[in-house]
């Protein structure tokens, strides 16, 4: 869409970021069947129309429930298949292009790391 000044949208993104839930994640035995801290972030690329109409755009409260319903799904050995699983999720919907989901575990690596974690981008097509 051009207005008078030449400028047109380009892109727009949504965003969660430092969303904190508990999922069973992990490969040694004691992660199994014990719930641990996630931190998730996810962005979202959809149409540049979304900045104008409500019902167009990708409500913030389904991006969270979308990393609630994966992390209620059981065991994952590693939190690029849960990154994997919520990106999914998110391309589920049709107006989202690209989805970025960044899963952090603050406890993999305490005390000497504030965080580990996996970076999972899926482009639609």
């Amino acid at each position: 869409m051009s207005n008078d000044t030449g400028l047109r949208k380009a892109g727009a993104k949504v965003f969660v970021r430092g969303l904190q839930l508990d999922a069973e994640i992990g490969v040694y035995d004691h992660e199994y069947g014990r719930h641990q801290p996630l931190v998730v972030d996810v962005e979202l690329d959809i149409s540049p129309s979304a900045w104008d109409r409500l019902a167009d755009t990708i409500n913030y409260e389904t991006i969270a429930t979308k990393a609630k319903a994966v992390a209620a799904e059981g065991h994952f050995q590693l939190v690029e298949a849960f990154a994997e699983q919520l990106a999914r999720a998110c391309l589920a919907d049709e107006r989202v292009s690209r989805a970025r989901v960044r899963i952090e575990k603050p406890t993999a690596l305490a005390p000497v790391a504030a965080a580990a974690g996996a970076e999972i981008i899926l482009v639609r097509g």
